[in-house]
């Protein structure tokens, strides 16, 4: 479901609200690094999902899929259990076979995070790529 965007972000694309867990931290109390892609994920599925674009439903009628192919996240401030979070997601590049979105994690008007992911399109049998469907690539902006 979508979030109220945090401060100050009013140009993001969607943003996604989320509560760390215990789960989420490490033995510090703070949240352990790979959980920030734990939560970008999360974001990005919701996002496409507001698009209209159900990935399963992807996978059955299309025979494609997305995969990450690429990140890159900067880690600013540490989150901690019971935070209640902001994921942002913002569309940089289309191609004809993958995504680049920015994402950005955080707490009230605190950056956390941010990361720049590559999202491919491949055929769920073979893995090589495909291009995203144009249906899909007319709702992102």
């Amino acid at each position: 479901m979508p979030a109220p965007l945090p401060p100050g972000r009013a140009d993001a694309d969607f943003g996604f609200a989320l509560r760390v867990y215990w789960e989420d931290t490490d033995a510090g109390g703070i949240v352990f690094y790979a959980n920030y892609l734990k939560f970008f994920e999360r974001a990005r599925t919701e996002w496409l999902r507001s698009l209209g674009v159900e990935q399963e439903k992807l996978k059955q009628d299309e025979g494609t899929i997305f995969v990450v192919s690429e990140t890159a996240v900067r880690y600013l401030r540490p989150a901690r259990l019971d935070d209640w979070l902001h994921v942002t997601v913002v569309a940089q590049e289309r191609r004809q076979a993958s995504l680049t979105v920015a994402q950005q994690c955080w707490r009230d008007d605190t950056l956390l995070a941010e990361g720049t992911i590559r999202i491919g399109c491949v055929d769920c049998g073979t893995f090589r790529p495909r291009r995203i469907p144009i249906s899909i690539l007319d709702r992102i902006a």
